[in-house]
């Protein structure tokens, strides 16, 4: 929607009548006196109530101009390298065969690991031989290499959104690159495996740091209607990090040495970042909870590069209303007391209660367990060349991934998920099926299983492998950080949880088994989103709060969408009316 603003540079908002919802009466030169006080009583008493209660008519009229431009891009492609760091993290896990456990042994597992870093290690583990001492890694030490990374994912991403609320979003992101550089040229040059652990460990506080505040730096820069698909970017990088890494691995794996320059090069999209972070800007919304609001004004002019001035300054005059209630809680509060607020408050509650339960479902349904065995399953089910079968799997993830990023405004949210998840309960369970009765594989039931597979994988890449990230929107300024940080962590908690049951499980209950248990756990993840997954698309971050003031918000949400889109069409008829 255009905004109704057509005022010139250096004017007031206050003073227009097209800058609220008012309808407009005609040329300024034509008003009295006492109709400008009467507009700007209005105005005020407006900007007053901004963030209380329901859908604000100036809130709605702020958003007006969103068309993006190529600066919102670029800004979003740069903070996107994080994904592809964090991507670059999951596919190189080594696994072998043991007719013991069914012909499948994957110990290192590293759940959600997304990117090249995520990808690299795998090819790492087959090609160090006895660079790091012993003639061959042990499992045990194997596993310690991959685990640390998780471990210090978990630690990073439990801090990050709390220090992002004290320093800003964008220069966390900067601490992130240096770990994550400082992490890679470790690993390059360690000639031990306790130093290789320690530089995974270094490793995985980077990957969690970026994961968790990247996504919270892109949504607090994006307009409202772009904001999902902006952060489905981010995810999209993870996607296009596990395919890189494959090609890359493949490029090292007969050079002497060549796992140094795998784990080593994980350094250079870091050190790209970290360059470019010197010229991007810090959240809006930071700025403005700061009191700097010149500054402010200067991002979101050239955020919004196609508004006119005054409406430029309408959007941080309603951004600072909205969140001076934040600012006083800030101020007047301690951290341990918003950090009680996150279980005693209400809305603070359901909110966290949807982002763990989302990120919790991400990592229980099974999916990094299909993507780090996926060769070693299509071995055993008769694939030549399994690996490339694998490639198919993460090829297929990408291109679904796509989907998501056309459509995660458009359709919204909630949407997607209740659509997909019954498509990761069919593919699991088709693959569970033919697990249990595929005991000679045929080309004709080997290629039943990857079916299995690939319906699988796409469900997960258009709704779960995305919408969790949307975890940053659910909270108020005020405990943002917190809250991203505690979504975050459970998703590694969740991702360490899977990676101690999953050998346990493969070896009680056999493959057939592990994935009909996957599929079990999809199921009750779709109950849990029917039930208490909120849509949000469509409503500003300040607004999506009012969601959950009576409960989880399904209908809630439903009806303040639809409310809003009545304050619009009535301020696009008020201005065909004046036209």
């Amino acid at each position: 929607m255009t905004a109704t603003t057509t005022t010139t540079n250096g004017s007031d908002p206050s003073n227009e009548p097209n800058a609220t919802p008012i309808p407009p009466v005609g040329d300024e030169q034509t008003h009295d006196r006492d109709d400008n006080e009467k507009f700007k009583m209005k105005f005020e008493e407006q900007l007053q109530v901004v963030g209380e209660g329901e859908i604000n008519e100036l809130e709605v009229v702020a958003e007006g101009e969103e068309r993006t431009n190529y600066f919102i891009w670029l800004l979003v492609a740069c903070s996107t390298i994080s994904g592809l760091l964090f991507g670059e993290y999951s596919l190189y896990i080594s696994f072998d065969v043991d007719s013991e456990t069914h012909g499948v042994v994957c110990p290192y597992i590293l759940a959600s690991s997304t990117g090249y870093d995520t990808g690299v290690i795998s090819g790492a583990l087959v090609t160090i031989g006895s660079d790091l001492g012993p003639e061959a890694l042990s499992n045990n030490q194997k596993e310690l290499i991959t685990s640390a990374t998780t471990l210090g994912a978990l630690l990073g991403g439990l801090v990050a959104g709390i220090i992002s609320d004290w320093i800003g979003r964008r220069w966390v992101l900067g601490i992130a690159d240096v770990i994550f550089i400082g992490g890679a040229v470790g690993q390059a040059v360690c000639h031990d495996v306790w130093s290789m652990i320690g530089g995974r460990f270094v490793i995985g506080l980077g990957v969690g740091v970026a994961a968790c505040v990247a996504p919270l730096y892109i949504q607090e820069l994006s307009p409202t209607k772009q904001r999902g698909r902006m952060v489905v970017l981010n995810v999209v990088m993870i996607t296009l990090g596990q395919v890189i890494a494959y090609g890359i691995g493949a490029a090292f794996f007969h050079v002497n040495s060549g796992w140094r320059w795998m784990v080593g090069l994980g350094a250079v999209p870091a050190g790209f970042q970290l360059a470019f972070l010197f010229f991007l800007p810090e959240s809006p919304r930071i700025l403005v909870r700061r009191g700097n609001i010149s500054e402010a004004t200067k991002v979101m002019n050239k955020i919004y590069q196609y508004a006119q001035p005054s409406e430029v300054e309408l959007k941080v005059r309603v951004l600072d209303a909205s969140v001076q209630r934040s600012i006083q809680i800030t101020q007047t509060t301690t951290f341990s007391q918003r950090l009680g607020s996150m279980l005693l408050d209400p809305i603070n509650r359901r909110a966290l209660i949807v982002g763990c339960g989302m990120q919790a479902f991400q990592q229980l349904c099974g999916f990094n367990t299909l993507m780090y065995c996926s060769a070693t399953l299509f071995k055993q089910i008769g694939f030549n060349n399994p690996t490339a079968v694998g490639l198919i799997v993460s090829g297929t993830n990408f291109i679904f991934t796509l989907v998501a990023l056309k459509w995660i405004d458009t359709i919204g949210r909630r949407r997607i998920m209740v659509w997909s998840a019954p498509g990761m309960v069919f593919g699991l369970t088709l693959a569970s099926i033919f697990f249990f009765y595929g005991t000679e594989y045929s080309t004709t039931w080997s290629g039943l299983v990857l079916f299995a597979m690939i319906v699988y994988v796409a469900s997960y890449a258009t709704g779960l492998g995305n919408v969790p990230w949307q975890q940053g929107e659910l909270f108020g300024l005020e405990v943002r950080g917190i809250g991203t940080s505690l979504c975050t962590a459970t998703n590694w908690v969740a991702n360490l949880l899977i990676g101690a049951t999953y050998l346990s499980l493969m070896d009680r209950i056999t493959p057939a088994g592990a994935f009909g248990f996957y599929a079990g756990l999809c199921f009750l993840g779709w109950v849990f989103v029917l039930f208490c997954f909120p849509e949000t698309a469509g409503l500003s971050l300040e607004e999506v709060r009012l969601v959950f003031r009576k409960g989880f918000g399904v209908r809630e949400s439903q009806r303040l969408r639809l409310q809003k889109l009545e304050i619009k069409e009535k301020n696009r008829r008020d201005l065909e009316a004046t036209s």
